[in-house]
Parts: C-alpha cells; sequence; structure tokens
C-alpha cells in the first residue's frame, strides 16, 4: 500500500508550468480534489499536507529543494514516519514516453532524472513506485535541460493534462494496493 505520495519539481514561479514540474502540479490538483492544503515544513524542507484516499490515510510532499536534491526531503520524511520505501511513490516528468501517455512502475533505475537518482541515492533502495507522466523528449540529449525547465507546447500540454486526470482517478487504487490491475489499465489506454 502506498501511505506517501512524492510530487518533484523546482520551486519559484518561474518553474511552475515547466515540464519538469508536473508532478508538483498532479500533487497540486490531488490536493484540490480531496479539499487539502500545504504547508511548508522546514525539517522536511518540504511543502507537505495529507488526506485520506479510499480507507488511507495518505501523506504528500512536495520537496522545496530543487529537483536535484529531492532525496533530502523524501529520506527525511521517510525516517520520521517510519514508511518503507515501497511504501512510496514519486510522481514524476518522463522524457522516454509521450505527451499524453502515463504509466506506473516499481524499481527501476533512474533513467538520467537527476530527482530520481538522488532519492535512490538518499534511500539506499530502488524500490520504490513511480507514476511517470510523459513530457515527450527534444530528441537531443544536449537539448534535455532547456526543454524540461520550459512549459509545454498548448498541444502537449493538454495531452498532460489528460493524462494527470487519469493518474489521478488511478490513485485510490494504487493506494489500496491494487497495483497490477492498475498497471494494466494504464498500460492498454
Amino acid at each position: 500500500m502506498i501511505s506517501v505520495i512524492v510530487g518533484l519539481g523546482n520551486p519559484g514561479d518561474e518553474y511552475k508550468k515547466t515540464r519538469h514540474n508536473v508532478g508538483f502540479l498532479l500533487l497540486d490538483a490531488l490536493a484540490q480534489r480531496e479539499g487539502v492544503r500545504f504547508n511548508y515544513d522546514a525539517k522536511f524542507k518540504a511543502d507537505v499536507s495529507k488526506c485520506v484516499i479510499g480507507n488511507s490515510m495518505v501523506r504528500l510532499i512536495k520537496p522545496q529543494t530543487f529537483m536535484n536534491k529531492s532525496g533530502l526531503s523524501v529520506s527525511a520524511y521517510a525516517k520520521y514516519y517510519s514508511v518503507q520505501p515501497e511504501n512510496v511513490m514519486i510522481v514524476h516528468d518522463e522524457l522516454d514516453l509521450e505527451p499524453g501517455i502515463v504509466r506506473l512502475k516499481k524499481g527501476g533505475g533512474h533513467g538520467g532524472h537527476n530527482g530520481l537518482r538522488d532519492i535512490i541515492a538518499h534511500l539506499s533502495s530502488k524500490e520504490f513506485y513511480r507514476l511517470r507522466l510523459g513530457v515527450g523528449h527534444p530528441g537531443d540529449r544536449n537539448k534535455v535541460v532547456n526543454y524540461v525547465l520550459k512549459a509545454p507546447s498548448k498541444a502537449d500540454n493538454v495531452l498532460i493534462e489528460a493524462a494527470m486526470d487519469r493518474a489521478i482517478e488511478k490513485i485510490p487504487g494504487i493506494c489500496a494496493g491494487d497495483i497490477q490491475s492498475v498497471m494494466q489499465s494504464l498500460h492498454t489506454d
């Protein structure tokens, strides 16, 4: 069962609508749907909230350390609440998926994603879930940094928002531990 959902992004208005911030955007939409607000907690260096999804208390975290240091917040939170990596789901942008595609997986490498790299290093584990939101790839690895730190086109944004809506619909099943059927549903969309 998932008891902590972490949305990855960068703090600050200049990053708010960028591809790299889809994790923050999804958590903001989830919090709004659940009627909860985020508050900054200095001991975690993160905006935090909690809500009941299904029958479970779920904690929501948006690290405010910038993407490359996300592991600091995630590991501090996991240690404080004695949460195992397999009970954590990270929501992040995925270059290897086209806009509009959402996938769920457990474990694996960081795939070049610096936020995931830092989380793996700080948790000393890869065994957390990842809700991967496709943002597409610029076609040249030298253009990736610029690409993820810019807002998507209007057409891509429509697809990304639709994927976030589908992902949010699946979160109750994910939190309840119905992982296989959620994976099957998302992967056949």
